[in-house]
């Protein structure tokens, strides 16, 4: 009777080793069709997945660089513009138009370096108000009358 329960005994471990075995295949196939269902439903929804990107550090080193350069040159343009800027009556070209400067010349004024306001008027006395005004708007452009 031993025998036949021992037998019995190891029958039935292997019995269960069997069953063990199919269970942990059915729970692997298990896992597999819900990663799949999981997968559907986030195309279906249209969930995004989160996405990850290497940097490459090199090329970011790189860029850095070049971004320090454009902000140093950016800066010295700045100061140049505003080195410019305050002394525009000096570096700026003076060009009146040519029908102005024959109009002052008869009128005695045949330097437009310095103006003077007197001056300018007196010669402006024979034009009309828009004439005047026309004229000293011309010379505020050249940059003689400030």
């Amino acid at each position: 009777m031993e025998s036949q329960t021992g037998e019995s005994m190891a029958a039935l471990s292997e019995g269960m080793e069997r069953m063990e075995a199919r269970l942990e295949a059915a729970a692997a196939l298990f896992e597999r069709a819900a990663a799949l269902i999981e997968q559907q439903e986030s195309e279906r929804t249209g969930e995004v997945r989160k996405i990850v990107a290497a940097i490459d550090s090199g090329r970011e080193a790189e860029l850095e660089k070049k971004l320090e350069a454009a902000e140093r040159q950016i800066a010295e343009l700045r100061a140049q513009i505003e080195a410019k800027s305050e002394t525009p009556a000096q570096s700026a070209r003076r060009t009146v138009p040519a029908a102005t400067a024959q109009f002052l010349a008869k009128q005695g004024i045949s330097t437009l370096e310095a103006v003077e306001a007197g001056a300018l008027d007196a010669a402006l006395n024979g034009l009309s108000l828009e004439q005047r005004i026309a004229v000293k708007a011309q010379l505020l452009r050249a940059g003689v009358v400030s």
